[in-house]
């Protein structure tokens, strides 16, 4: 059998890997990757030689007026930009700024799928499906009693709890399906995208407007440009990745797939409510066609919708639905990273990473359609 992923929203799945500022250069509306190994042959018998290493032992970022004619003639990829108004932002941007990640690549050059993204998503789905309002009571109550006998909050609390509804190593209803890395596309669905990342800023009881969060440390700006942007290389609505896909029964994959489309579901709920605190209109509507295509897919077992890879935020790998839970928060509390947050009284999480999509904000990152076919 194999599984098709399709790209709702832009994605990134990830290696780690980054382009640096001094690996590429912006030319015409395009990210030109340099083929440093052809540029090093090139000029290794020549008198620039000496000065090119100089700039990028030294530089932040390369020169144009001395080495832009490497961008266009000496590209190993060229990455279009989503839109024409990225171009004039990122030329503006500190080098610190400009590190830019990229899907996942093969040796061979092409970009694969890992099929992690996919596991890890229908796992937390699955998770999701099982776990009642007294999971998170039992859980909490067991770390009071922990830490009041003087012992250490385990690394992963909610491990057991994961364990109690689908299974200890070996014994797992996650094992019941299995998928393999996609295989190689060629970069042609690839753009990169201009993010910026929003947030809620009180306005009186139980209403907010719209902020954005800046590297300077004002997380409340009103003005977008006065936010920080970041680039990222993603597979653009519409792309497809293939790979082999098998399973101990059709039953178990319907209900792992109904479980991920009521996951789904209760993801975009959260996410549609925070557009309309915000007032993003486009980004309301982008949910609101998710919506429409997560309806269709209901009374499927073939096909659900799961929120995979970088820029998906808290909701995307958390179990619990209802983060303003008074449970949750109590839980949440205890992890240094989420505390300063919770602290506020906002809604969490109070922020999204948005994707400009032809200038305007209206993107939210890593929807896919998984689709399994004979």
């Amino acid at each position: 059998m194999k599984y098709r992923v399709t790209c709702l929203t832009p994605t990134l799945v990830g290696d780690g890997s980054k382009l640096s500022p001094i690996d590429y250069m912006v030319w015409k509306d395009h990210v030109n990757v340099l083929d440093q190994r052809r540029i090093l042959r090139l000029l290794a018998n020549g008198p620039r030689f000496e000065g090119y290493l100089a700039q990028l032992k030294r530089a932040e970022k390369l020169d144009f007026a001395s080495w832009g004619g490497f961008a266009q003639n000496y590209a190993g990829r060229r990455i279009p930009f989503e839109h024409a108004s990225a171009v004039p932002v990122i030329e503006k941007m500190p080098a610190a700024g400009l590190f830019i990640p990229t899907f996942a690549t093969l040796a061979t050059g092409g970009a694969y799928l890992p099929a992690t993204s996919i596991k890890g998503a229908l796992r937390t789905a699955a998770v999701f499906d099982r776990w009642s309002e007294a999971t998170m009571g039992d859980l909490v109550k067991r770390i009071e009693a922990d830490e009041a006998e003087g012992k250490r909050i385990p690394r992963n609390p909610a491990l057991k709890a994961e364990e109690a509804v689908l299974g200890g190593a070996g014994k797992s209803l996650m094992r019941r399906v299995a998928a393999g890395d996609s295989g190689s596309i060629p970069h042609t669905g690839m753009k990169v995208y201009m993010l910026r990342t929003s947030t809620l800023i009180a306005k009186g009881e139980g209403k907010y407007e719209l902020g954005w969060k800046s590297a300077r440390g004002t997380a409340e700006a009103r003005r977008i440009d006065d936010s920080t942007p970041t680039f990222a290389e993603m597979a653009s609505p519409g792309t497809r990745f293939e790979g082999v896909w098998s399973e101990s029964s059709q039953r178990d994959r319907a209900k792992m797939f109904h479980a991920a489309n009521r996951f789904a579901s209760a993801q975009l709920a959260q996410h549609k409510l925070y557009a309309e605190w915000t007032g993003l209109a486009p980004l309301a509507a982008t949910i609101d066609g998710l919506e429409a295509k997560l309806t269709e897919l209901m009374s499927r077992n073939d096909a659900c919708i799961l929120s995979i890879g970088w820029g998906g935020g808290v909701l995307s790998k958390n179990s619990v639905s209802d983060t303003s839970a008074p449970d949750f928060r109590t839980l949440a509390k205890r992890v240094a990273f989420f505390e300063k947050a919770l602290r506020t009284g906002l809604p969490f999480p109070k922020t999204r990473r948005i994707i400009f999509q032809d200038g305007k904000a209206a993107q939210l990152a890593g929807f896919v359609l998984l689709q399994v076919q004979p």
